[in-house]
Formats: C-alpha cells, sequence, structure tokens
C-alpha cells in the first residue's frame, strides 16, 4: 500500500490533459450510457441551453435602445418616458425568462451529471475491488483513490458547468458577431474582428506558460508539504539520530525554491494582467474612436452606437471565456480516459452472486503443489519459488520455514489464488485449482497475516466481515474462540466500540484477536497463518497462540513461522531457500540433521532466546 506521505495529491491543473481527437471524443460519448432513464432530462436540458444562448443575445439589442434616448428631442417628455418605460419592461421580461431557463439549465444537467456520476463511480469502484493483487502491485493506491474522487469530480464540473458554457458562449460569441455586422455595419465590426483574435491568441499563449508555472510552483510546495509530513510522522527517528538540523535544512532549501519561484510566478502575472487591461482597454478606446468618428458623420445613430458597445461586451465575454472552458474540457477527457483505464482493464472473474450461506460445496482441504515456479509481474527478472512441490493432508498442520525472501508469504498468495503460478500445478482435493469458482474457492479460505489491518468500523462490524450473515450468538461465540472476549467487554460500548483507521485504537495483541475471531465466524476449511504472532509481546502472543491453536483444529493449516517454537507440533515442516525447497520432515526428523538449515535457525533462536 502507498505511503500517504510520499504522496502528491493532483489538483485539476495537474491532471493530464486529452487532445481534441475523433477516438476520444467517441470514448467520452461512453458516459451517455450511465444516463440510464435521465435521457429525456438531458434533451430538455439542451434546450434550456440554447434557449440560455438565444435570450441572452436579445440583452444587448434591447439595453442598447436606452443609448438611443440620449439626446433625442422630438419626443414629447410623456412619449419619452412611455418609450423607456416600455424597453425597460422589456428588459424586465427577458431577465424573468434568462431566470426561468438559467435554473432549468442547471438544475436539469445537474440531476444529468449526478445519474451519470453514480454510474461510473459504481462501475469504477465495483471493477477496483476485483481487479487481481498484479494490478495493486503495479499501481499506488493514493493514484487509483484519486481517479475515483478527483477525476470524477472533474468530470462532473465538465458536464456540469463547461460543456453547456461552451455551448452557450460559442452561440452568444457567433450569434453577436453576425449580429455586430448586421446592425453596425462592416466600416465599425471590422475593427472588433481585426484586434480582438490577435490579443486572445496572445493571452491563450501567455496563459499557458503561466499554468505551466504554476504547476511548477505547486510541485514545489507540494514536496515542501511531503518533508514535513515525513518529518512529523517520523519524529521519533528524527531526535533518535539527532537530524533535527537536517530536516530543517532540506525544508530551508525547498522554501527558497519555493520563493525564487513565488517572485518569478507574481511578475508573470503581473505581466499578463497589465497586457490585458493594455490591450482589451486599449482595443474598447480605439473602437470607440471609431464609432465616434463614424456618429460624427451621422453614419450610425446613438441606438446603434448603443447595440454596438453592448454587443462588444458580450461576445468579448464569451470569446475570452472559451479558452478556459476548453482546457477544462481537455482535463475532463483526460480523467475520462483514466477513469475508463480503470473500467476497460480485466478483472478476476468473481461471482458477486456468490451466497456463502447456501453454498454446499465444501472442500476437504487435500492441498498439493506440484513443481511450482513463479516471478512477480512487475519483477519478471528475478525468480521467486522454483520447483516447489509438497503435500498436505485434510487437517493436517504444515510449516513454512526460512529466512526473509525465500518465497514463504509468496506461496500463501499463491494458495489464495492472489496469483496464479508460471509454472507447475496446485490442486484441492485432487482437483485443479482453476477448476473451481474464485469465489466459491476462497471463501473456504481464511487469512491471519502479521500485519492485521482493521477497516474503520466497530468490533463487531470487523468480525462479521468473516461473514456478514452472522449472528449476534454467534459473534459473541467467535470472540470468546479468540480469546477476544473479555478484553472487547472491558470496553465501555463492548463490540460496538469503533476501532478508528486501520484498527489503531486497539493494540496489535488485540487486532489479531479481532482477525482470529474473524477467521472463527468464517469457519475456513483451509487456514493460512502468515507470522501471526512475530510482532507481539510475551503475554499477547501467548493469548493469540492459544486461540489460533483451537482455530487449527480440524482445518488444513498453511503456518509461516518466525519463531519455530511455535510450529514443533506441525505435521510437516517445509523449509525454503530462494525460493526451492530444501528440507521437508516434522520437527524430530528435521532437528535430526545437523547439517540442515531447520537445525541451523533452531539452534540459532535458542542461543538468542
Amino acid at each position: 500500500m502507498a505511503k500517504a506521505t510520499g504522496v502528491k495529491h493532483k489538483d485539476k491543473d495537474d491532471l493530464p490533459k486529452a487532445k481534441f481527437s475523433r477516438e476520444n471524443f467517441k470514448k467520452s460519448l461512453r458516459l451517455f450510457k450511465y444516463l440510464g432513464e435521465s435521457k429525456w432530462i438531458f434533451i430538455l436540458g439542451m434546450f434550456f441551453v440554447l434557449g440560455t444562448a438565444v435570450v441572452g443575445l436579445f440583452f444587448p439589442l434591447i439595453a442598447g435602445k436606452m443609448f438611443g434616448y440620449f439626446g433625442q428631442n422630438n419626443l414629447t417628455p410623456e412619449k419619452f418616458k412611455d418609450s423607456v418605460s416600455g424597453t425597460g419592461f422589456e428588459l424586465l421580461i427577458l431577465l424573468l425568462v434568462q431566470g426561468a431557463v438559467s435554473f432549468g439549465r442547471v438544475y436539469t444537467f445537474s440531476i444529468v451529471t449526478e445519474n451519470i456520476l453514480k454510474g461510473i463511480r459504481t462501475e469504477a469502484f465495483n471493477k477496483l475491488v476485483q481487479m487481481p493483487m498484479s494490478f495493486f502491485s503495479k499501481n499506488q493506491v493514493a493514484d487509483l483513490s484519486s481517479r475515483v474522487a478527483t477525476d470524477i469530480n472533474v468530470i462532473s464540473e465538465a458536464f456540469t458547468t463547461n460543456v453547456t458554457e461552451l455551448i452557450r458562449q460559442t452561440i452568444v460569441g457567433t450569434g453577436g458577431l453576425i449580429l455586430l455586422v448586421t446592425y453596425t455595419g462592416w466600416d465599425v465590426a471590422k475593427w472588433f474582428i481585426i484586434i480582438i483574435p490577435p490579443i486572445a491568441f496572445v493571452a491563450i499563449v501567455y496563459g499557458r506558460k503561466i499554468r505551466k508555472y504554476s504547476k511548477g510552483l505547486q510541485d514545489k510546495i507540494s514536496e515542501s508539504s511531503i518533508i514535513v509530513s515525513e518529518a512529523l510522522t517520523g519524529i521519533t527517528s528524527v531526535k533518535a539520530f539527532t537530524s533535527e538540523k537536517i530536516e530543517i535544512n532540506k525544508y530551508d532549501t525547498v522554501t527558497s525554491e519555493i520563493r525564487h519561484f513565488g517572485i518569478k510566478y507574481g511578475v508573470m502575472r503581473g505581466a499578463f494582467f497589465a497586457f490585458i487591461i493594455m490591450g482589451v482597454f486599449g482595443s474598447i478606446f480605439f473602437i470607440l474612436y471609431q464609432m465616434l468618428l463614424l456618429k460624427n458623420d451621422n453614419k450610425i445613430s446613438g441606438e446603434d452606437f448603443g447595440i454596438f458597445m453592448m454587443l462588444s461586451l458580450f461576445v468579448a465575454a464569451s470569446l475570452g471565456g472559451l479558452p478556459e472552458q476548453l482546457a477544462s474540457i481537455q482535463r475532463a477527457l483526460g480523467a475520462t480516459d483514466r477513469v475508463f483505464d480503470i473500467i476497460d482493464d480485466k478483472n478476476e472473474e468473481i461471482n458477486l452472486a456468490f451466497n456463502s450461506a447456501t453454498n454446499t460445496k465444501r472442500v476437504n482441504g487435500d492441498l498439493e503443489l506440484r513443481n511450482i515456479h513463479f516471478r512477480y509481474p512487475t519483477r519478471n527478472d528475478y525468480v521467486v519459488l522454483q520447483d516447489v512441490s509438497f503435500k498436505v493432508k485434510a487437517g493436517e498442520t504444515i510449516a513454512l520455514v526460512g529466512s526473509s525472501g525465500s518465497g514463504k508469504s509468496t506461496l500463501a498468495s499463491l494458495i489464495l489464488r492472489f496469483y496464479e503460478p508460471n509454472g507447475g500445478e496446485y490442486f484441492i482435493d485432487g482437483k485443479r485449482s482453476t477448476d473451481y469458482e474464485l469465489t466459491e474457492l476462497r471463501n473456504q479460505m481464511a487469512i491471519v497475516p502479521q500485519d492485521v489491518i482493521l477497516f474503520g468500523g466497530t468490533i463487531k462490524e470487523n468480525i462479521l466481515y468473516g461473514k456478514p450473515n452472522g449472528t449476534e450468538l454467534e459473534v459473541i461465540e467467535a470472540a470468546k474462540q479468540a480469546n477476544a472476549y473479555d478484553f472487547i467487554m472491558s470496553f465501555p460500548e463492548k463490540f460496538e466500540t469503533r476501532v478508528g483507521d486501520r484498527g489503531i485504537q486497539l493494540s496489535g495483541g488485540q487486532r489479531q484477536r479481532v482477525a482470529i475471531a474473524r477467521a472463527v465466524l468464517k469457519n475456513p476449511s483451509i487456514l493460512i497463518l502468515d507470522e501471526a504472532t512475530s510482532s507481539l509481546d510475551s503475554e499477547s502472543e501467548r493469548l493469540v497462540q492459544e486461540a489460533l491453536d483451537k482455530l487449527m483444529v480440524g482445518r488444513t493449516s498453511i503456518v509461516i513461522a518466525h519463531r519455530l517454537s511455535t510450529i514443533r507440533n506441525a505435521d510437516k515442516i517445509v523449509v525454503l531457500q530462494k525460493g526451492e525447497v530444501i528440507e521437508s520432515g516434522n520437527h524430530q526428523e528435521l532437528i535430526a540433521n545437523e547439517k540442515g538449515l531447520y537445525y541451523k535457525l533452531n539452534r540459532m533462536q535458542f542461543e538468542l532466546s
């Protein structure tokens, strides 16, 4: 699992942008399959989008009339008042219509977006939890979480705001330019078309450069956050090794770089704003100058002048907003790619309809591994297991012994079918493991690992993870068999005690016993114990070992052992070294071989104790 301290969380600007292409557009259309019954709401929403754009084009036309009333002396005061009031009433009606269609647009697209996101979130998470372990060895957990959270939020923003705004602004911008030529003639409109696009182009290019520099600044800030997080998380080590000065210097170096980036970023932003102010206002004043010349020659009326000014503002605002909307949609396309990469990836064949309560096909627990070879997909050049073979009969206990890296935990993963071997075969009750349905097979296995990670709910919920439909009496009985009942009942909230993130509010021994209770409740035919007592104090080890001894009765048990004193009664002990079986037998047989690795390991632990 990825360390939280070493992960840079992406903001929206950090997300990859996809190019506008036919392939990406086609992929994005897949989002509409999640519409379900909302397709008619989507169509209605599109009518609202068109409505807001069309109604928006009427604003400058009616508001422009107001300018025509200035200097108008040919109307009596009563008629002048009636004309102005009539125009004001038209604007009021237009505002009410615009308010209604704007509300309809936002409301309908909110429904559409949330329905789409519900479908994507559900399918993406369903896919993630069904992915094989090889997938998680290649992908950081924080990155996968980001895809389900940040990326989907970017898609949400694009659907709710950016797509509709792009359509609206395109219609307003294009329609406004046509109206400019229609109402004011080419003499004025040509200046708008000649001046504004170059300014917009420079603004887009320079804006991209600033955004890129902003990303560099954010990366440096993120780097400083990682230093703070790691230093505070490992404060015990920092103080024990008197490394305060080292951490201070590291942080000072990064903050100096942040200061440098920040000042340069400020200069670039200042220059950008200066350019925008000079370019936009300079253009407005120049076009206004041309308008006044035409008005002086009586080539345009005061009303046309007003319409031009209002249309210019609307067109400039619409065209100026298009780059940002396009950039947001590009980010959304990139986010869509990342989410669909998960959805399209190959997952394990998990049977979600499987019901353990109605499953009557229980295996006895005879295991045989025959000539197993294995390399991890992420380390294909390194042989982890080589020609490993052993048998264990139903109800027997087999112990796997060896130094770190000898392949013990890998064998446990293969038995659970977290991975498939590169060579050799694995049998259960004389039947190939691959002939069993994966869910059915794992349903009859349980594992108690060395580092137990509990879910952040209650003790009862964690025990019930072994059998979701278990009764309260079964939970209590499982806790008693796991030597967990007494400490659970000592808590004020008893079984409803919340264990905290990853079970942090319980001690190591308590977490182990909750995990054992979970395995007891599951009632597996095959039990895997992966060094379940190696990190506990003597008293906790005694309680956990007692619980494990009860749990192993009548089950095929695979025990990965670090402390050899815990596996002396095993029916068979398999000794591994560098991924190969070098010895096997019971304790008495192996201890008699003074040249064997088991004898040496046993003697070493005895001398240390």
